[in-house]
């Protein structure tokens, strides 16, 4: 996931219109808005009784200022439209929020508007009458997120690309609640379902991973069913492009506002990761399925068959990844590649799955066994500071398979 975090400087305090701008201060939307085409949406996960968190979508009409209505504060947002994902392509997304506890604004943010993570074609997100009777959901398009901590102001400019302004544009505002509460916080090393997948010759140990359960995924709000691919015979290395200074008892917060924002605004059946690591070098269960099992997800365009996603918390494009971090990273790779004897410092190929990588549908391209986002997409992501790492995580990651 990429989002680019520079500030605009020198830009006056007011928002300057483009095609289309909203400024408000919430909590509040004016009746009048919620009367006509300018209704917020609030669509919130089903929630257990400790919360399951929301997200609040407020349309993003051409120049009107939105006041009046109460909102729930969040801590993540993302712009998102109906269509497809790549219907912002060429343009420019900014916004700009409050900080709930001081009410200072923060500077221009610019938000990565071309659709870089996500499913291949038809493989995510609901493309027939049927399936969007069922999932209630129908093909739409979304920027990557951007973390602002407990907020309760924002304001968006929209520039379009070439295409025009997509419909149904509209920011999206994520609070990720205190979780669906139960049983399970972390897993233990235990044998995965399947024993025989643990009789290789190089078969690294298996990290312990705090489980969906133990992060409070609402269960309810993803696909129940669920998809596998072919066996994983590559790791692509991400960064969520959320804050790294972060206390590592907020990563489950951190997770669940991505989850949501993948399945309510992106639309996706799940979160798009298979697994994540936090600064101090925990790792989490991502996407649903079983973590011992080749899972699909929807973390590298075009190249999510026969690999997985593990996403490193935080924004590594100058701050340096933390060395848990990359122990992390480097146990959960070994691990999950060593499942089905893949050397981790070895290569292998996969074949492209959409024309929006870095290669057309159809071309077979070879990739390091641990390889990052960008080495499929054109993207900064995993940053400039954790890419570089990549070699050093093959070696420790082929050291824990014992090669």
């Amino acid at each position: 996931m990429r989002i680019s975090l520079r500030a605009l400087r020198g830009r006056p305090p007011v928002v300057l219109l483009a095609v289309c701008a909203a400024v408000l201060t919430l909590p509040s939307i004016p009746a009048e808005a919620r009367a006509g085409g300018g209704a917020p949406a609030d669509r919130p996960s089903a929630r257990g009784p400790a919360g399951g968190g929301s997200v609040t979508s407020l349309p993003l009409t051409g120049g009107r200022l939105l006041v009046g209505h109460t909102a729930r504060r969040f801590d993540l947002l993302g712009v998102g439209w109906d269509g497809p994902a790549r219907a912002l392509a060429g343009g420019t997304v900014k916004v700009r929020t409050r900080d709930a506890a001081t009410g200072v604004w923060s500077g221009w943010h610019e938000l990565e508007a071309d659709g870089e993570d996500g499913p291949d074609a038809g493989a995510d997100t609901a493309v027939t009458a049927a399936d969007v009777a069922v999932a209630g959901r129908a093909p739409r398009g979304a920027t990557a997120p951007l973390w602002t901590g407990p907020s309760d102001g924002v304001a968006v400019e929209v520039t379009p690309g070439p295409a025009g302004p997509p419909p149904g544009l509209r920011v999206e505002l994520v609070d990720p609640g205190e979780g669906v509460r139960s049983a399970g916080a972390r897993s233990t090393a235990a044998e995965p379902a399947d024993g025989g997948r643990r009789t290789g010759h190089h078969q690294a140990p298996r990290p312990e991973i705090v489980t969906r359960a133990g992060w409070g995924a609402d269960e309810s709000i993803r696909e129940p069913d669920l998809e596998y691919t072919g066996p994983v015979r590559v790791v692509f290395v991400h960064h969520t492009a959320t804050t790294t200074e972060y206390a590592c008892s907020d990563a489950p917060r951190l997770i669940r506002a991505i989850y949501q924002y993948h399945v309510l605004s992106n639309g996706w059946r799940d979160i798009g990761y298979n697994f994540l690591v936090d600064r101090c070098g925990t790792v989490y269960e991502g996407r649903a399925g079983g973590t011992d099992l080749p899972v699909h997800g929807a973390h590298t365009l075009g190249f999510n068959t026969d690999s997985a996603g593990v996403a490193a918390i935080g924004t590594f494009v100058t701050d340096l990844p933390p060395a848990p971090l990359l122990t992390g990273v480097a146990r959960i790779a070994a691990w999950k590649l060593g499942l089905t004897e893949q050397d981790a410092a070895g290569s292998t190929r996969l074949v492209s799955g959409s024309d929006g990588s870095l290669y057309p549908a159809g071309t077979g391209a070879v990739f390091q066994a641990v390889s990052g986002h960008r080495d499929a997409f054109n993207t900064e992501c995993p940053g400039d500071a954790l890419y570089p790492k990549l070699p050093e995580l093959r070696t420790e990651a082929a050291r824990l398979q014992g090669r």
